[in-house]
């Protein structure tokens, strides 16, 4: 079953631009001739579209709850989202962590291709078996869903070591440590694979530099081992400082990745932009997210070229916490917004955006991880208040 999952992996065309996905070969041929395709967009390959579900001014979204506290905070979404008025419709797929076999995943895959985009939480995967994939990892694999973009911004009502922090992390979604090719070449020996291709790096790193021009940002720092992976992150650095001279009106460094986790902890703001591979980029989100408050605040994006999925930042599952009312709901509810300005939702999403932001600046209304005594209830009653204040005169019909 692992192998039919992996064989069937479709890389997909290079982003154009940040957060948005450029259209399918099926899709752009009316518009795009084939010579412009080819030659425009050098990774351009071909995919079978299935048509978005979008019905009467609605999107379709698919939900993958996930294990931990995934659940509870995907029906915080949907209540948040009732008074609000948003103008989505969830397609549950709940995906068993205690599974031996692929099939939950294959759906969610195929609802996600249907829908185009995803919500989800962090998906357990339990079984030891060695031909169970990883969920998480299986399902970025399968949709092309190459960069992870995290904007860590302090909050002003949160109290931490630093504050006016807002740095973009970006990161390479697909390979490094996280290929799962892993064998025991003799008893007693294992060697794990770390895959950096060209092509990926690419995408990734041109990612970052026109994120970076598109939104005004001065600088991308570059992260790496290239001092020790000499081939691996050396050619992940060695494609950095090539797209970097396309961009000259956009400062570009790097730094080594140990040396990166102590700068971040001892002078943040140097941070603007930075671009990674897979594993670092988990490392440097969760440092990130804890110097601003640690992981319930902070959301994370998931782009591929034709798919999006929106999930919290830091990807964990909690479940010490499930099932307590201590969670705190605002990783998934910022996600959700991210989600809504992805749809072209901008009302609905500044609406919620701005009910978060009395919530925690100004009413301090914080759960025990950010130093408070609050309930997820009490966040989320909170923000249901603000927007119902907020939307006394709102016509939902304007969008």
């Amino acid at each position: 079953m692992a192998s039919r999952l992996s064989s069937r992996i479709l890389p997909l065309l290079r982003s154009t631009n940040a957060g948005q996905l450029t259209l399918s070969r099926t899709a752009a041929s009316a518009t795009v001739s084939e010579f412009d395709m080819q030659h425009k967009n050098p990774f351009a390959k071909k995919v079978i579209a299935i048509p978005k579900a979008e019905y009467g001014g609605r999107h379709s979204v698919t939900m993958l709850p996930g294990g931990g506290i995934g659940p509870e905070l995907m029906n915080y979404v949907r209540e948040v989202f009732r008074y609000a008025g948003v103008p989505v419709d969830f397609e549950e797929c709940p995906i068993d962590p205690q599974s031996d076999g692929n099939e939950d995943l294959e759906y969610a895959i195929t609802s996600i291709r249907r829908n185009g985009v995803g919500l989800k939480g962090n998906i357990e995967t339990r079984s030891l078996s060695r031909g169970i994939l990883s969920r998480n990892v299986a399902l970025r694999n399968e949709l092309d869903l190459f960069v992870n973009v995290i904007r860590c911004k302090s909050f002003p009502g949160v109290k931490s070591r630093y504050q006016d922090i807002d740095i973009m992390l970006i990161r390479q979604n697909t390979e490094g440590e996280y290929a799962m090719l892993e064998h025991e070449s003799v008893p007693g020996v294992v060697e794990s694979m770390k895959i950096v291709t060209a092509e990926n790096s690419e995408r990734v790193i041109r990612y970052a530099f026109e994120y970076a021009q598109k939104y005004g940002r001065k600088k991308v720092t570059t992260i790496h081992k290239a001092n020790i992976m000499k081939l691996s992150d050396g050619l992940f650095l060695e494609t950095s400082n090539r797209i970097a001279k396309y961009f000259p009106d956009i400062e570009h460094d790097s730094m080594i990745i140990d040396n990166c986790c102590m700068q971040l902890v001892s002078n943040p703001h140097q941070f603007d932009v930075m671009v990674m591979t897979n594993l670092y980029g988990t490392i440097v989100s969760n440092v990130l997210c804890g110097l601003i408050g640690g992981a319930g605040l902070i959301s994370g994006r998931n782009y591929g070229d034709h798919y999006a999925v929106f999930e919290p930042g830091t990807r964990n599952t909690g479940t010490a916490i499930a099932g307590k009312n201590i969670a705190n709901p605002v990783s998934m509810l910022n996600a959700a917004v991210d989600m809504l300005e992805h749809l072209g939702h901008q009302n609905h999403a500044n609406i919620i955006l701005q009910a978060i932001d009395k919530t925690i600046n100004e009413d301090h209304i914080h759960t025990p991880d950010l130093g408070g005594q609050a309930t997820s209830i009490d966040v989320v009653q909170s923000v249901i208040k603000h927007i119902q204040d907020l939307t006394k005169d709102k016509n939902w019909s304007l969008n």
